[in-house]
């Protein structure tokens, strides 16, 4: 029995019929049952994805090293904070800090997490006992006050819940519905619960939703099926709302606009994740995969300007660690002959076969000046937004 499956029913026998992006943040962020708010929510080689910072320990010392140089531009304010928003386990927060215990910044730094699962945040909290002085939590971006520092996010944006759209002979939005719409009864429910499956209708799409690729002087030829993430504007609303001054760290696979719309990515990249394997049926194992789309950075940058968030820079991760000095970190801790095992899984991080490739960098600003940072100097591509 499947208890978010059969919520999900109810609703579309009670309401009619759900928008997928409706479906996806249920089978999400449901309380309680959604796959990142159940209590056994795993994030890494024990559960179903891992992400760069639990390949190896210097993506968060890199990431280090990045928020020491924006408080150096910052003019070293007293108090740097850094805001995580969706930590997972907590592993980016514990090397980020670790790697600056013997710096000048640290006795700046604050750092906070938003984290709305109680259970991963219980994991959080005894990962990062060493630092509990410098960490607090908060479950909602409401709860926080003025920041001058920087949010950082890696691999939050593309969990966000997306439309799902397709062009006919108008754009259209996809929703879902039921294999069957009998009304429920005591005596029938349990079986008709079981038999009932999910099914995909069409319905004209909103206004925001056709401007949406009007900003983006984007046709879609008919047939074309792919996603629309409009919950990354309503998020980076709210973390200007609450930046006072400094800096927008993201970190996600994803592409510009133009290649995410290409012709030769019709069928969209919503992808789902569970055990470790690939499936691009959302309406299976709900509540017990992940359920992922990219990231279309040129609306970050288009959203963020409209905001007053200059584009600081962009690049494949692999390329921006590279300019940031990863070399000279791996030498500062391996005295120049780190282990075979380490060289390989830091490869994972910045070659274009791994996550060096598929991830991508991009830092906003709020503040004045305009900031030049080292991670940007070897490539830019800032300008292909």
């Amino acid at each position: 029995m499947n208890i978010l499956r059969d919520k999900i029913i109810k609703k579309i026998q009670s309401e009619g019929p759900i928008s997928f992006e409706t479906f996806m943040d249920m089978a999400l962020y449901e309380p309680s049952l959604g796959y990142y708010m159940r209590d056994s929510a795993m994030i890494g080689r024990a559960g179903d994805f891992y992400t760069s910072p639990h390949l190896h320990s210097i993506f968060g010392a890199m990431l280090g090293r990045q928020m020491e140089e924006m408080w150096e531009w910052m003019g070293r304010p007293p108090v740097f904070f850094v805001v995580e928003m969706g930590a997972g386990m907590g592993y980016l927060a514990k090397d980020l800090m670790a790697s600056l215990t013997e710096r000048e910044i640290f006795p700046h730094l604050e750092y906070r997490i938003i984290e709305q699962n109680p259970s991963i945040k219980a994991h959080q909290e005894r990962l990062l006992e060493d630092f509990r002085y410098k960490v607090k939590w908060a479950s909602d971006l409401k709860q926080m006050g003025p920041v001058s520092g920087c949010f950082l996010s890696n691999e939050l944006l593309d969990a966000f819940p997306v439309k799902l759209v397709e062009m006919d002979h108008e754009l259209m939005e996809i929703y879902v519905a039921l294999s069957s719409q009998y009304l429920l009864s005591k005596e029938n429910e349990e079986a008709l619960l079981e038999n009932l499956t999910f099914v995909e209708v069409k319905k004209l799409c909103s206004a925001e939703t056709g401007d949406y690729f009007k900003g983006f002087s984007l046709e879609l030829p008919k047939g074309y099926r792919t996603e629309v993430n409009l919950r990354v504007k309503e998020w980076l609303l709210k973390v200007n709302e609450r930046l006072a001054e400094g800096f927008v760290l993201t970190i996600d696979y994803g592409y510009t606009a133009m290649d995410y719309y290409s012709e030769d990515r019709n069928r969209g990249t919503l992808l789902c994740y569970h055990r470790h394997q690939v499936s691009e049926d959302p309406y299976r194992n709900i509540g017990q995969q992940d359920m992922t789309a990219h990231v279309n950075f040129s609306s970050l940058k288009k959203w963020g300007d409209e905001l007053g968030l200059k584009t600081v820079g962009f690049s494949h991760q692999g390329a921006y660690l590279v300019s940031l000095g990863i070399g000279e970190v791996m030498n500062e801790l391996y005295g120049g002959c780190p282990d075979v095992f380490d060289v390989a899984k830091i490869k994972g991080l910045i070659l274009p076969q791994g996550m060096g490739d598929s991830h991508k960098v991009m830092i906003q600003y709020k503040g004045k000046g305009e900031p030049e940072l080292k991670g940007f100097t070897l490539r830019n591509q800032g300008e292909k937004l």
